[in-house]
């Protein structure tokens, strides 16, 4: 009996060690496979296969920008290091992003680089330099770098923009002091997300946006505001949708005095997407480009690639949806698609599988 228990025992430890060698095998020709698909900035769709859409092929704007949220508060943090931030870059490349957005240099005391005057602040020393890193990887991909201002949380408890000026002052000077040699560096990104009647946006926008240009020569700014519509509930709020949305007449109306405000001083204005119905998209997207054409802006779209229709805040959102918004962005004529945000909603090395899906289906549609 005893040597029939050994035998067992013996027969388990060696199947268990075949196994586990046989895991290994497959998790390394996984990880060849992977780095074969990566080096090509392929997402998962097998060679070969023709997807049979039933809709015109590349009939939406492409999107040629993407926010990075490195700081963030209300998605999941990766935790890549700077190969993960390559691949990423790789990945965006591929399908023809040629621009990347810091979408905030800091929030609250979270900081995204060794800043001098926002470590005497209180803020945390990050453990990296990551606008530096970003603008490395930029400067070598050949891409775009927009620089997102800080964001010190006061906005958010108060409703008042003005608070963001003093701190960003000197956050724009000592950013460009020591970062505007990069070839990267391309623009600026005003980061305060506003909507409608938002107290001291224009004096905000006006004032940071004309200290951008000062010390950089003249580079570019733009915004990303949302539209006050059924969609616009804080991401905390367990409602999907709300009643009091703004009318079509009423956004044209206030943005009309906002534009007037800020002309001369933000260049392009990128209105988030995810606030309206789908069928209200040509509507509010003909008024965006009449009042942008009307101001001197370029017109942009934010292109969310994540879902604002579900209870899970936040998921990748469905192909279609985000094709269907691309679809209108191009009916109204808009200059530029960017969107919040590749790297966890549709990169292929994302922590959300959905957003390889979305990485594979979208390279269908435009024939990447």
């Amino acid at each position: 009996m005893n040597n029939r228990r050994n035998f067992l025992k013996k027969a388990s430890i060696a199947g268990a060690f075949a196994a586990t060698a046989s895991l290994a095998s497959c998790a390394k020709d996984a990880a060849n496979n992977t780095a074969a698909q990566s080096s090509a900035g392929a997402g998962s769709t097998l060679a070969g296969f023709e997807p049979k859409l039933i809709v015109p092929k590349a009939g939406g704007l492409p999107i040629s920008a993407t926010f990075i949220d490195e700081i963030s508060h209300d998605i999941p943090h990766q935790n890549w290091g700077e190969q993960e931030w390559e691949q990423d870059f790789l990945y965006m490349k591929a399908i023809g992003i040629d621009t990347v957005i810091m979408i905030r240099s800091g929030y609250k005391k979270f900081i995204t680089y060794d800043s001098p005057y926002l470590l005497k602040k209180g803020c945390y020393k990050p453990s990296v330099d990551l606008l530096d890193m970003y603008l490395r990887l930029a400067d070598k991909h050949d891409m775009k770098f927009y620089f997102g201002l800080y964001d010190s949380g006061h906005y958010w408890a108060t409703g008042d923009l003005t608070h963001e000026i003093e701190d960003n002052r000197f956050v724009i000077d000592e950013v460009w002091k020591k970062y505007g040699h990069h070839k990267s560096f391309a623009g600026w990104y005003l980061s305060g997300e506003i909507s409608r009647k938002t107290k001291g946006a224009i004096e905000s926008f006006r004032v940071l946006g004309q200290q951008c240009k000062d010390v950089s020569g003249g580079l570019p700014t733009f915004i990303s505001p949302w539209i006050d519509g059924t969609k616009a509930v804080m991401a905390a709020s367990g409602s999907l949708s709300k009643k009091d949305a703004v009318s079509v007449e009423e956004h044209e109306r206030e943005w009309g005095e906002i534009f007037a405000g800020v002309q001369g001083t933000v260049d392009a204005c990128a209105f988030q997407d995810g606030h309206i119905d789908y069928d209200e998209l040509d509507a509010f997207f003909e008024v965006n480009k009449r009042l942008a054409d009307k101001y001197g802006m370029q017109c942009w779209t934010n292109a969310e690639s994540f879902d604002r229709d579900m209870p899970i805040k936040f998921l990748p959102i469905k192909f279609d949806k985000l094709r269907m918004k691309l679809e209108a962005a191009k009916r109204a004529g808009y200059d530029k698609a960017i969107t919040f945000e590749f790297s966890h909603f549709m990169s292929p090395q994302s922590s959300y599988t959905q957003a390889g899906h979305l990485y594979d289906r979208y390279k269908e549609y435009f024939n990447f």
